[in-house]
Order: C-alpha cells, then sequence, then structure tokens
C-alpha cells in the first residue's frame, strides 16, 4: 500500500521532513512551493519523490497533507484546496497559531478532514545555524528534539496516531498536547523573541544618533536582531500575533515589565540588585542550552519499538474506514 504525502511549502521544515522521509519508499511525497525554483531544489536534494506546479493537482491524491507554509498563508492555501480533497484527508500543519489554523479547517473544509497541529523542535546542532529556506533543509533536523501534537476535539484517536507515529518517523519525539497550550508556549518561545528582535529594531533604527550608533553596533546588536523573521516574513508574524494575542500580550507585559525593574535598578544605582539580575538570567540560559544540546529529557522513561511505515499504512487505511466527523 502506497500512502500519498503532500507538503506544501517547500522551506527548511518541509524540505527536512520530506528528507527525513527519504528512505520509506511507500511513501509517495509530492511537493509544492509557490516558487518553483524552490520546489525543484527540493526535488533535486531528493526531499520529495515529484512536484506539482498547480495546487490542487498536488493534493487531488494526497492522504496526508502537511502545510508548512508562513502563517499568513494558510487560510488561504485552505480555500484554494478546499474542493480538490478526499474526504478522509488528514492535514497536518507547522504553522504558529493552533487556535487559528483550526478555526479555518472547520470554517473551510469538508467535515470528513481531520486536522492534528504540529510543533516541530529542531536539532540542537542547528541552533546556531543562520542559513534559512530550503538550503538550510537537513535529513536530521528534527532529532534530539520534541515535536508538539495538537489535536483537534473532533480529530480520532487513529488520526492522533498517525500524526505521532509520521512525528517518529521524521526523527523527532512526539509530545502531547491540546491546541489552546501549543499557542501558550509558542507565544513566548517563538513570537516573543521576534518581536523583541523588532522593538530593539524600532527603538534604534532612525532613532536620534543613530548615524553614529549604527558604525558601533556590533555582534550583540547582530545576535539580538537576528531573531527578526526573513524566512516567513513580518505578514506572518504580524498575523500570528494577532491570532494569538491573548498569550502575545501576556508574554510582552512579563518583558515590559522585566525591563521596567532594569530600568528602576539603573537609575536608583543598585548594582548589586542588578548584578544578581544579569548573572541568573544568564545562568538560566546556560542550564537551558545544556539541557537542549543533551536532550536527557528524551532518554528517561522506557522506549517505545520503532515506528515502521506498514504500520503506519494499516492504521491510516483503518482510519479511512471510519466515518466522518459531522
Amino acid at each position: 500500500m502506497t500512502i500519498q504525502l503532500t507538503i506544501i511549502g517547500l522551506g527548511q521544515i518541509g524540505t527536512s521532513i520530506g528528507l527525513a522521509l527519504s528512505e520509506h519508499k511507500s511513501l509517495l511525497r509530492v511537493g509544492h512551493d509557490k516558487k518553483m525554483t524552490t520546489a525543484k531544489t527540493a526535488k533535486k536534494m531528493g526531499a520529495v519523490d515529484k512536484i506539482n506546479r498547480n495546487l490542487p493537482s498536488s493534493v487531488r491524491d494526497a492522504d496526508i497533507i502537511i502545510l508548512s507554509l508562513p502563517f499568513s498563508e494558510i487560510r488561504e492555501t485552505l480555500g484554494y484546496i478546499k474542493e480538490d480533497l478526499k474526504e478522509d484527508v488528514v492535514i497536518l500543519d507547522t504553522a504558529p497559531s493552533k487556535v487559528a489554523t483550526n478555526k479555518w479547517v472547520r470554517e473551510i473544509l469538508p467535515a470528513g478532514c481531520a486536522y492534528i497541529g504540529l510543533a516541530p523542535v529542531i536539532n540542537p546542532f542547528y541552533l546556531d545555524e543562520k542559513e534559512v529556506g530550503v538550503n538550510a533543509a537537513r535529513a536530521d533536523l528534527f532529532e534530539k528534539s520534541v515535536t508538539m501534537i495538537a489535536a483537534s476535539p473532533t480529530a480520532s484517536g487513529a488520526a492522533i496516531q498517525l500524526a505521532a507515529d509520521l512525528v517518529q518517523l521524521y526523527g523527532s519525539h512526539p509530545l502531547f498536547a491540546d491546541i489552546a497550550e501549543v499557542d501558550g508556549v509558542m507565544s513566548s518561545a517563538h513570537l516573543l523573541p521576534q518581536l523583541v528582535a523588532f522593538a530593539l529594531l524600532d527603538a534604534t533604527v532612525d532613532a536620534p544618533g543613530w548615524g553614529e550608533a549604527r558604525k558601533f553596533a556590533g555582534r550583540a546588536y547582530a545576535a539580538t536582531t537576528e531573531a527578526s523573521p526573513k524566512n516567513e516574513g513580518t505578514a506572518s508574524l504580524s498575523h500570528a500575533a494577532l491570532m494569538n494575542k491573548e498569550n502575545v500580550n501576556r508574554v510582552l507585559e512579563g518583558m515590559i515589565a522585566s525591563l521596567q525593574n532594569i530600568q528602576k535598578m539603573i537609575a536608583d544605582d543598585d548594582v548589586d540588585a542588578l548584578i544578581e539580575l544579569l548573572s541568573q538570567a544568564e545562568k538560566g540560559r546556560e542550564k537551558w542550552l545544556n539541557e537542549r544540546r543533551s536532550a536527557e529529557w528524551l532518554l528517561r522513561g522506557e522506549k517505545g519499538d520503532p515506528v515502521q511505515l506498514g504500520g503506519i499504512a494499516e492504521r491510516f487505511f483503518g482510519f479511512k474506514q471510519r466515518k466522518p466527523i459531522k
């Protein structure tokens, strides 16, 4: 039995998923990207078995679809493909706002479609890599890391297990969460760093004195502003922040409070308190980085049996026999 997996969006994440699944020959990997040069590069790298220039045609025979797109393109893409989907297709996405995506799926797609949100985390080996896009794709991009799996309330247990099996096949460890929980995590770990980078740029670029200051902006400035989303773009960050505004406002308030605390220590000449705060923050970063690189939490507990594609196929085609949830 052959399963068709269509990956829409062949940037770093989508192409890396395709590369990681390349050894599973019973999986037909179809790729689509609005930039044909990107799609051809992914095909040349071996991330997909074939590419399809036409978006509706790329999903027409798909059993599983992964939307690995900038968040600002998710809703529009769902509208484009809705008439061409199989009745029992499983839709996965890697977008940073699952509540919004789940809402759009329910509003736009046929009732038989199952939606499962994925939030993949990259291999700590690549944390310092600067390259983005399709050329930054790696077959081991998700090893030594987790993927949060957020199922919609109407998704069946079979669809959820299918997503978990696929996550393990591309080298990651599944971590189950509800949709709202994923949005909360993404607001602090994914969206806040990017917003802070833009806040620094907004506070400095073209501000009084920038003409001279720009000549001295060095490694610290470059490293902090590096978090701005060059690959997905400002439109996607804006949409993701607005669609996740409750969580984003909460983490922004925490950031503002921290900055105000530092500001007060400086205004009060409280050198001991400032050193303590900065030292604790530095130790916190070092601890986090060591934990990410060692990934010890993945070694705790018993390891399950390796997932095989045959098992996924049986589960999928068993899932197809279930009636769509109305």
